[in-house]
């Protein structure tokens, strides 16, 4: 049966579930874990420490940032706990903030992701991979960036065919190179603590530790802070796929609990291990600090690095394709993008159509090329929808007391992170008024697109046949129909608060 509108949708709402489909719930505890950890570790330790060293202007400030930035991450993650299982939906943020703030405001986060934030992301992702796979043939020179592009791309396009085929073979390719993640940096850290044992620790004596190379202040801390971001970004993933978690009240939570101070001890303790082998300054002057301390201690193992690099983007590229494609999901069902993107396959029970405009949309920001000044324009907005999100917990907390929480955080959790990010984004807008001004001034050519394509709604009836004729095509293409709501999972989201006193 295919369902092509939004008037059949409603039509067959009564329909019998052999006739439905819903997303499958296949996301333990484990694969839970796999998800943050592997969405937070990418390239970041693995480049980040340079910039964070660069602004503390110490090496001891430059752990104090990292175990500080940690800290941050698990106060919001806490929050985002909270609000997974108060508002039970995928699509984390977006879902969030459009029940707490409506429709306009989930919105504007939804098209900044959708058009920019994700896809930019991904093709920068996808280009580190390919660059450190390359890298071997190419030891003299830098690869060719054609060869590079077309390595990426065909990495994109490998990743999205898995994850339209399975959740079960995407979760276990996360699941496979976390644990790879994991195990590289667990060597850089063993490798770390033997030249530590043997004395090599000149640069981690607090005497010579909390040596500044410049004044500190702090607008440098700051942006110290901002690089270590950079690191721990990733930490609210999880919540883009809350309807496929098992049991997400319990393992959502619990994955966050588990997953944030356990990458906190790893960054913290990497760090050391760079320090224990490399001066502040072998440091500063490495562009790829993982690699150089590969090559220092390594010897002839030292190809280790840049394939832990490789292994540790690919799963990245990974774990951002199935949880920003649950976003265009779950913006569609909303009814803020074509209801396609609300649809899952009729077998596979994945989201092919939202797969593929998440590719799609990778591989046209891969043929321009400027990633990486996109990149800077949306880190202002990656970080203003934190803000927004936790200011929304607050918010509901006051206009809707009742609502049952399974999760209910001290109010001083929330209060201290909206402090920290207020002093962040400040700074931002202080040091680099241009980049966030172009971050909102994209962020805000959603609002014309929100009134004419979602808000007016006596659109001619020509239109309303071309995208029902055009929906029904890509239901026969993609082999899509709109999943069955699960109300015992989503039941908090629609529920009126007196109903939900004693749930």
């Amino acid at each position: 049966v295919l369902i092509h509108t939004q008037s059949s949708r409603k039509k067959n709402e009564d329909s019998s579930n052999s006739d439905r489909v819903t997303l499958k719930k296949e996301i333990g505890l484990l694969s839970a874990c796999a998800i943050i950890i592997g969405n937070i570790i990418g390239s970041g330790i693995f480049i980040s420490p340079k910039g964070v060293l660069e602004h503390a202007g110490s090496v001891g400030l430059s752990l104090i940032v990292w175990v500080c930035g940690g800290g941050i991450c698990t106060l919001g993650s806490m929050c985002y706990a909270e609000l997974g299982v108060t508002i039970p939906k995928s699509g984390g943020d977006y879902s969030y903030v459009t029940e707490i703030f409506g429709g306009l405001v989930g919105f504007l986060l939804l098209w900044s992701a959708v058009l920019i934030m994700y896809p930019t992301t991904l093709a920068v992702i996808a280009l580190t991979f390919s660059n450190y796979v390359l890298q071997p043939a190419f030891q003299n020179c830098f690869p060719p960036f054609i060869a590079t592009k077309l390595l990426a791309t065909i990495c994109v396009l490998f990743l999205t065919w898995v994850n339209c085929s399975s959740v079960r073979w995407a979760t276990r390719i996360q699941d496979i190179f976390t644990i790879g993640k994991l195990l590289a940096l667990v060597l850089i850290i063993i490798v770390g603590l033997v030249q530590i044992s043997k004395g090599h620790y000149d640069a981690l004596r607090p005497s010579v530790a909390f040596e500044f190379s410049q004044d500190p202040s702090v607008g440098q801390i700051a942006l110290a802070f901002l690089q270590a971001s950079f690191a721990y970004s990733g930490w609210n993933f999880l919540n883009y796929v809350t309807e496929e978690v098992v049991e997400p009240r319990k393992n959502l939570p619990r994955a966050i609990y588990i997953s944030i101070p356990l990458v906190t001890l790893v960054y913290t303790m990497t760090n050391i291990a760079y320090f224990s082998s490399m001066t502040p300054e072998e440091l500063l002057s490495s562009n790829a600090v993982a690699v150089t301390f590969g090559e220092k201690l390594l010897g002839m193992f030292s190809w280790v690095m840049p394939i832990s690099v490789a292994l540790s983007t690919f799963g990245g590229i990974n774990g951002y394709l199935f949880t920003s494609s649950r976003l265009c999901f779950s913006g569609a069902r909303e009814g803020h993008l074509p209801y396609l993107l609300a649809m899952i396959h009729l077998k596979n029970c994945t989201p092919i159509p939202a797969l593929l405009l998440c590719c799609i949309a990778t591989v046209v920001i891969l043929c321009i090329g400027e990633t990486h000044n996109l990149i800077n324009y949306v880190s202002f907005i990656n970080y203003l929808s934190y803000g927004v999100t936790i200011a929304g917990l607050l918010y509901l907390r006051k206009k809707r007391p009742n609502l049952a929480r399974p999760i209910k955080v001290n109010l001083l959790i929330p209060i201290s992170y909206l402090i920290f990010w207020a002093v962040l984004l400040g700074f931002s807008l202080y040091s680099e008024p241009v980049v966030c001004g172009l971050g909102m001034v994209i962020m805000l050519t959603g609002v014309p697109v929100y009134f004419v394509g979602v808000q007016w709604k006596e659109k001619p009836k020509w239109l309303y046949r071309l995208v029902e004729k055009l929906t029904y095509k890509g239901q026969k293409v993609c082999y899509v129909v709109f999943p069955q709501d699960d109300p015992s999972e989503t039941e908090p989201l629609t529920a009126k608060p007196e109903q939900l006193l004693h749930s």
